[in-house]
């Protein structure tokens, strides 16, 4: 049975209110009610898992019982590269079947811009007024999985296949989302080997006009590794938080190691980028430099600068310099830890930084957005070491787009 569209609002307010006390294992219910009150025959929610892989239905009362128990739970999942269901996940836009009277298709889940997965949809017909009250379903779909997701062990294992080490588990609680931005910049990171990262973090925050970045890199892969960048990552935000330039953040991240945790030593980037004017200001402290890529191609040793000591060290030596760049219009800096260039095929060839960046510039001058090239990126250094990372590789790729730029979905 169809909706008025004057009802739509009220039914969306009616899902907000029922939102605040639900329980995670409730959400799929919910969000399927809600969807024969907009006039829809089905409704089903799709996560996606911490690789990226596969999308993984969202598990009912009974299956969340299950989880909890730590009991096997079979659970539908589908392929992100294969599937229509993927696609609308890597292009975060909506997908139809071939034949609009069939009534079926997938819409994109995106909390700001970050991708949580895909919600399955059926109707008698899907014509261009219920794909309107689709992509409202899917717009509150998203805020309510926001909402619940870090304050869930449900959710956070209905996207893992397997348990993770005790660092991965550490530096995961740290870490924010993926992929933050703005209509002027986006901001998005992966990690592998995920389950097992050891030493590699980063973080991205907006305040006003300027974008923070940072990328860890520290020494070993142990539980201690996982502590050092914790450490660092707390010793970064608490100095930034309190107005600390980017001089202060890697003093801070220095002492605060040397005193601490004073065997291990870490190497980072540091970066302010002003997204309204281009301007990037950064840091390296013992790390391989950033690549800027522009129309499509390396600027060669464009922020290659002379990188200061590894921190840790609590060292005498001068302050590390602070090193300016102007970004144009259009133009990303690729961040990089040494696991991702010194991944080695099983036969010993590099991966190397031209393939790195030849990977990010294809997969974007084929319009996908920053989170999918860099998930593709990620699966292909994967390749080539054969599935077996022998180092951390952590990518953070930022996009200066000023120009504003259509919501997800469109």
């Amino acid at each position: 049975m169809a909706v008025e569209d004057s009802v739509l609002g009220e039914v969306l307010a009616d899902v907000l209110a029922a939102a605040h006390r639900i329980a995670p294992s409730e959400i799929a219910g919910l969000v399927q009610e809600t969807a024969v009150r907009l006039g829809l025959s089905q409704a089903s929610v799709y996560v996606a898992d911490v690789q990226q892989h596969e999308l993984v239905a969202l598990p009912g009362p009974a299956q969340a019982e299950l989880l909890v128990q730590g009991r096997p739970v079979q659970l539908e999942t589908i392929a992100v590269d294969t599937s229509l269901a993927g696609r609308a996940y890597r292009t975060e836009s909506v997908q139809t079947a071939a034949d609009r009277d069939t009534g079926r298709g997938w819409l994109p889940l995106v909390d700001g811009i970050e991708r949580i997965g895909v919600l399955k949809v059926a109707a008698p017909v899907l014509d261009a007024a219920m794909l309107v009250r689709c992509k409202a379903l899917a717009s509150l779909t998203a805020m309510i999985l926001a909402t619940k997701q870090y304050c869930s062990d449900v959710l956070i294992q209905t996207v893992r296949t397997r348990p993770m080490t005790l660092q991965a588990e550490l530096l995961w609680a740290f870490v924010p989302p993926r992929t933050i931005g703005t209509t002027a910049v986006t901001s998005s990171a992966v990690l592998e080997p995920a389950y097992e990262i050891g030493g590699d973090a980063f973080d991205h925050s907006l305040a006003g006009t300027l974008l923070h970045l940072t990328l860890l890199d520290a020494m070993g892969h142990d539980l201690a590794s996982g502590g050092c960048s914790a450490v660092a990552l707390a010793a970064c935000r608490s100095t930034r938080r309190a107005g600390g330039s980017l001089v202060d953040i890697a003093e801070q991240i220095d002492r605060t190691l040397a005193r601490w945790i004073p065997d291990r030593l870490l190497t980072c980037l540091i970066a302010d980028l002003d997204t309204a004017t281009g301007r990037l200001d950064w840091i390296n402290c013992g790390h391989p430099a950033p690549l800027l890529l522009r129309e499509g191609r390396i600027v060669t040793g464009a922020l290659d600068r002379p990188p200061h000591l590894p921190l840790g060290l609590d060292s005498a030596a001068p302050p590390p310099q602070v090193h300016t760049a102007r970004l144009q219009p259009g133009d990303r800096v690729l961040m990089f830890t040494d696991g991702v260039t010194e991944a080695r095929s099983p036969g010993g060839e590099l991966f190397g930084e031209h393939r790195l960046a030849d990977t990010v510039v294809r997969a974007m001058t084929d319009g996908l957005p920053a989170p999918e090239a860099l998930r593709r990126l990620i699966q292909q250094i994967l390749r080539h070491q054969d599935q077996q990372l022998r180092d951390d590789a952590t990518i953070l790729l930022t996009e200066w787009h000023p120009q504003p730029r259509p919501p997800a979905g469109r």
